[in-house]
C-alpha cells in the first residue's frame, strides 16, 4: 500500500472511497477497468491519510443532513484497515456529526464497528449492504478469493438483524456458466429471507466486462476453469453485457422468492430508500449519493 495526501473525499452526490484498489482478489471486480484511470498496481492500495480531516470539513460546510455512501469502489473493511482504522474515524465523524450512512462491504471486519453503526442506526439511519455471489464457499473461495466466505457473511447479516439495523444484498454479478444455477440463486434468497434481508439489488442475470477487467477475469478463467474462456468468447466476443444462458427463467424464480419472502427487488426502489433520510427530518434534508 502506499498514502496520499487526497483533495477532497465526498463526491458531488455524498458518496466516498477512503481506498483506492483492494486486496480481495475477486476474479469479476469492475473497479480494475481502465475507465477508472487507476495509475498504480490494483492491489497496491492507495491510502487516502487526510480522508477523515476532510470528511470532517466536507460535513461542517453540509446546510442539511444526508446519507454518507462508502464502498461502491473499494472495500472500507480491506486487510489495512485493520491497522489504519480510517473506516472507523470515518464512521466515528458520521455519527457525532448526525449524518446517516450507506455501507457496502464483502467483510465481516464490519463486525468490529457495531457500535458506531448501532449508534448511527439509532440516531438517524444506517444500511448495512453485503455482497452475495454463490452459495457454495469452494466457490467463493475462487471467485473472491481473500475475503470473508458466504456463511461469515450471512453471520454478518444475522448479526445486523439482531441490532435491528436493515441491510442489501448485492447478490451479482451472476457470472455465466459459473453461478447462474437456479439451485444458487434459490439458496442465496431463501438465505436473505432468513436472515431478515430487506432488499436485494441485481442488475440482471449476468455480468460486465471492459477493459482491464475482462482481461483479469480471462486470466482467472484460465487458471481455475479451463476451456472456459473460449467458451465466453464464442458466445460474448467483446460485448460489455453478459446475460446468462436461460436468464428470464433465472429472473423468474428470482422475483418469485422474493416476492413470497417479502424482499423488495426492484433496484430504483432500493436506492431511492436508502438514499433518503428518515420520515422524521424534514423532507428538505433528502439527498443523494452515487453507489454505482
Amino acid at each position: 500500500m502506499h498514502f496520499v495526501k487526497a483533495k477532497g473525499i465526498l463526491s458531488a452526490t455524498n458518496g466516498m472511497n477512503l481506498y483506492r484498489g483492494c486486496t480481495h482478489g475477486c476474479i469479476y471486480c469492475d473497479s480494475r477497468s481502465v475507465c477508472y484511470q487507476m495509475q498504480h498496481d490494483f492491489e497496491d492500495v492507495e491510502v487516502k491519510e487526510n480522508a477523515p480531516e476532510l470528511l470532517m470539513e466536507a460535513l461542517r460546510r453540509k446546510r442539511q443532513k444526508c446519507i454518507i455512501g462508502t464502498g461502491s469502489m473499494s472495500d472500507p473493511y480491506i486487510p489495512q484497515e485493520e491497522e489504519l482504522q480510517l473506516t472507523r474515524r470515518a464512521l466515528t465523524i458520521i455519527r457525532d456529526m448526525g449524518f446517516g450512512l450507506a455501507i457496502q462491504t464483502k467483510s465481516d471486519r464490519i463486525l468490529r464497528d457495531m457500535d458506531l453503526l448501532r449508534d448511527i442506526n439509532n440516531r438517524v439511519k444506517c444500511v448495512v449492504q453485503m455482497t452475495l455471489t454463490t452459495w457454495d464457499d469452494k466457490l467463493c473461495a475462487i471467485l473472491e478469493p481473500n475475503v470473508a466466505n458466504t456463511q461469515a457473511r450471512l453471520r454478518v447479516l444475522k448479526a445486523m438483524q439482531r441490532e435491528g439495523i436493515p441491510t442489501v444484498v448485492w447478490m451479482t454479478p451472476i457470472l455465466p456458466f459459473i453461478n447462474d444455477g437456479e439451485d444458487n440463486i434459490r439458496s442465496i434468497v431463501e438465505a436473505c429471507a432468513d436472515a431478515g434481508v430487506y432488499g436485494i439489488i441485481h442488475f440482471g442475470m449476468g455480468m460486465t466486462l471492459r477493459e482491464g477487467d475482462r482481461e483479469y477475469y480471462y486470466t482467472k478463467l484460465d487458471e481455475h476453469f479451463p476451456g472456459l474462456r473460449q467458451r465466453y468468447v464464442r458466445t460474448y466476443g467483446n460485448r460489455y453485457e453478459l446475460s446468462c444462458p436461460g436468464w428470464k427463467r433465472l429472473e423468474e424464480v428470482f422475483s418469485s422468492l422474493c416476492d413470497k419472502a417479502g424482499i423488495i427487488h426492484n433496484e430504483e426502489q432500493l436506492f431511492q430508500w436508502m438514499r433518503q433520510m428518515p420520515q422524521t427530518a424534514r423532507a428538505e434534508q433528502i439527498s443523494l449519493f452515487d453507489m454505482l
